[in-house]
């Protein structure tokens, strides 16, 4: 028999059904499915590039660095799923999808080296233990929410979008930079022509298929890229059917101080970009992050760090492009996420399905890249109109945390002189711009600041739908 529907009270006591938040809902088997698949599709290049840089760079073999790129995807789904479902006080419940940290490939790549065989145990020990460190310090950072007003919140997440956009317009060139054909105008072209089909799809097409145009895109792409020979299924034919992240494959981790700070610096890096990014997301899906969901969220992150190297997999933290795929699709259930989550599961259980969504070139994934980087900015943008620009030194902080957000970016070798343990920070514009924003907030807007201007610099930030 059907359950009978829940109803809730109103103020003049009149029975109303009670509605579930677009964040809780659940789709249609099929609809999760193919917008879950999407996400995969979106984040799958980000979350293998980490281990296919850092694996040769500390002296693994192609094959165990394809097996590093397994681990990668299975924790990746461990992680989202802890945000998306979440148990106790852990997991933003968010459509949030969690991933391996860029941020943290650099630092590996020097811990690496000079380790010979010990390198990776040293790398996954230091992550256990930042993980553990993160974990603890998560409800500190979950109070200082009300030190994110959307003239803070608007700059980052408008950095966010511009720092991912050099990304996808290096896989739109090809993504290898010694490549012969990096750059080539087939590459670009193909980038350019998926570029068009998506925007396209999603002028033309409505409903279900308007929300998928990105993963419509992506297979469009990948068609007219075959008879290009821009398409290998190579790494197909090679795989295995099945295969499972033996823990501690490499040995078992190892603990060393020089390290370990190394990878706390990291994960104080990952924890402030995503609580950028928890804002952010809060704000698109129209269910504002308050300090209980980023305590939450962050906790998520940093559990999922810790377990990560269990399964041989790096630290994790938000990926943003997914951020600018929930703001396109507007598809906002939290459980198509997780049923995202669940498909890396399976990904990094099977090789040879992995191999499959590798398929796609990267100058096919740049071309939609362009599209969900750019929307991540334009979420920005929008926030920072309801920042009261006109108020205070508002428009001061937004001008000095972007230009100074824009440094690597715009001039990467920039901080060539300053000691490698600051390049962390500094070579991420997100993570400075973000402080910068912080600072000059409080700097203006809090210390010593007149009612009136802190007021109007933590106004209530317009939703972003």
């Amino acid at each position: 028999m059907a359950q009978a529907p829940r109803f809730r009270k109103d103020a003049d006591a009149v029975a109303v059904p009670e509605e579930k938040h677009p964040v809780d809902e659940t789709l249609p088997p099929l609809k999760m499915f193919t917008s879950g698949l999407q996400h995969v599709a979106a984040m799958y290049a980000g979350v293998v590039a980490p281990p296919m840089i850092v694996g040769p760079a500390v002296g693994l073999s192609a094959t165990e660095t394809a097996f590093l790129m397994g681990a990668s995807l299975f924790t990746a789904g461990l992680a989202t799923l802890l945000q998306t479902l979440g148990f106790w006080k852990i997991g933003a419940k968010l459509p949030f999808v969690n991933g391996v940290s860029f941020a943290g490939v650099t630092p590996m790549i020097a811990i690496g080296k000079g380790e010979g065989e010990n390198a990776v145990p040293v790398i996954f020990g230091a992550i256990i233990v930042a993980g553990v460190i993160g974990f603890f310090a998560a409800p500190y950072f979950g109070k200082l929410v009300r030190f994110f007003p959307p003239v803070v919140t608007g700059t980052v997440i408008t950095l966010i979008g511009v720092s991912l956009l050099p990304v996808a317009f290096n896989w739109s060139q090809g993504g290898n930079r010694t490549a012969t054909d990096y750059g080539s105008m087939q590459n670009i072209g193909m980038a350019a022509a998926t570029l068009v089909i998506v925007l396209l799809m999603r002028k033309f097409l409505r409903g279900f298929l308007q929300q998928i145009s990105i993963l419509l895109g992506l297979v469009a792409g990948t068609l007219i890229a075959l008879p290009l020979g821009m398409t290998s299924f190579d790494a197909v034919k090679n795989a295995s059917v099945v295969g499972f992240p033996t823990p501690f494959h490499f040995g078992a981790p190892q603990f060393q101080v020089a390290a370990i700070i190394s990878m706390c610096i990291v994960m104080l890096v990952c924890m402030t970009e995503s609580t950028a990014d928890i804002l952010a997301l809060g704000k698109i899906v129209g269910r504002p992050a308050d300090a209980r969901t980023i305590e939450g969220g962050l906790r998520a992150d940093t559990l999922g760090s810790a377990i990560s190297p269990l399964f041989n997999g790096f630290m994790c933290s938000a990926f943003a492009q997914n951020i600018g795929l929930v703001a396109m699709t507007k598809v906002r259930s939290r459980f198509v996420v997780a049923a995202g989550g669940g498909i890396l599961i399976l990904l990094g259980l099977c090789p040879m399905a992995a191999s499959v969504i590798g398929v796609v070139p990267l100058p096919v994934l740049g071309g939609a890249g362009i599209v969900l980087f750019g929307s991540v900015a334009a979420s920005g943008i929008q926030t920072l109109a309801g920042a009261a620009m006109e108020k205070g030194e508002n428009a001061l902080i937004v001008a000095a945390s972007v230009g100074i957000g824009l440094i690597p970016i715009a001039a990467p070798e920039f901080y060539h002189a300053f000691p490698k343990d600051l390049l962390v920070v500094l070579d991420s514009g997100i993570s400075t711009g973000c402080v910068v924003a912080i600072l000059l907030n409080l700097a203006f807007n809090h210390l010593g600041a007149r009612k009136g201007a802190a007021s109007g610099a933590a106004a209530d930030p317009v939703p972003v739908h």
